[in-house]
């Protein structure tokens, strides 16, 4: 396990570095950050002249480029255009985008693995074809819509929650929003766990369970349940990272200051110190989940071993 675990590091280097530099370049082909600054009135030649070199623009992209990523190593991001540190603006947007990240991560586990288990288990009958039409609703409308919604009746027609969450943003008041952000992956994850189910449930090994009167309770949760998780949890490590760089309609609708609303902030300004600075967090996230995923194989399926 460890020479697996220290080999998939090394190949986390190079992915990394990829993928970093693709989003760099990105962003500093998307338009000129300094006429963003100078906003409707352009700048004056001198005055564009200072902001570029005050802030590293005028020199090659590649070696713009080299001098992130060795602040990146030293755990500096940058400097926004505004002159406040990213790392700044990082500390007050992730922790609030986790707390939501989690909300909707546990809703897709309570309730799309609760309901895939009783649908996989139940297929064909009227609580299956219910919950498949419900997920499709789910699925097919915009998360926008769904968002816009549940605000207007929640928030503004019932007044059981807040319109828009306080800065502070406590889990109590990111039920909705947390509800919402998950609600396309919770339905994903409803009928995967359902399509995994229903094939498991007819495995030699769940036949031989019930042949030596196990309870049906501990063959469905020792032994079916924990081999059909494996594709379960491998869409919900890999959505975690996607919940929390897609946030942004989110974020918007409910005034969450997050990490969705600082991306767009900083495409909607030309920033590209703050762009980079959080894109590249959330590549590290991305890796670090698939390998906390991988590690989570072996847990699952003892059959799994790594070398």
């Amino acid at each position: 396990m460890g020479r697996y675990v220290v080999r998939r590091l090394l190949q986390m280097v190079p992915v990394f570095i990829g993928a970093t530099l693709l989003i760099f370049l990105m962003v500093n082909v998307m338009g000129d950050p300094v006429a963003g600054l100078c906003g409707e009135r352009q700048c004056d030649a001198a005055t564009t002249a200072r902001l570029k070199q005050e802030f590293g623009l005028d020199r090659p992209v590649w070696q713009q480029y080299l001098t992130y990523m060795g602040n990146v190593f030293t755990g500096d991001f940058g400097t926004a255009f505004n002159g406040q540190p990213v790392t700044e603006l990082m500390a007050t947007a992730f922790p609030v985008t986790a707390r939501l990240t989690v909300v909707a991560i546990l809703f897709e586990i309570v309730i799309g693995i609760t309901l895939g288990v009783i649908t996989g288990m139940r297929r064909g009958r009227p609580v299956d074809t219910g919950v498949l039409l419900a997920t499709l609703v789910v699925i097919s409308v915009p998360t926008f819509v769904t968002g816009l919604l549940l605000q207007l009746l929640l928030g503004v027609e019932w007044g059981w929650i807040r319109p828009s969450v306080s800065p502070d943003a406590a889990f109590g008041e990111l039920l909705v929003p947390g509800l919402v952000l998950a609600s396309v992956s919770l339905a994903y994850v409803t009928r995967l766990t359902r399509t995994s189910i229903a094939e498991n449930r007819r495995s030699d090994y769940v036949r031989t369970a019930v042949a030596k009167g196990l309870p049906r309770r501990r063959v469905v949760t020792r032994h079916l349940l924990r081999n059909s998780l494996i594709p379960v949890v491998t869409f919900i490590g890999a959505d975690i990272g996607f919940l929390m760089g897609g946030a942004i309609v989110t974020e918007r609708i409910f005034n969450i200051h997050g990490v969705g609303y600082q991306l767009y902030q900083g495409i909607l300004r030309q920033n590209t110190q703050t762009v980079v600075g959080f894109v590249t967090v959330l590549v590290l996230v991305f890796l670090v989940t698939n390998l906390l995923v991988d590690l989570l194989y072996a847990v699952l399926d003892p059959r799994i071993r790594y070398a």
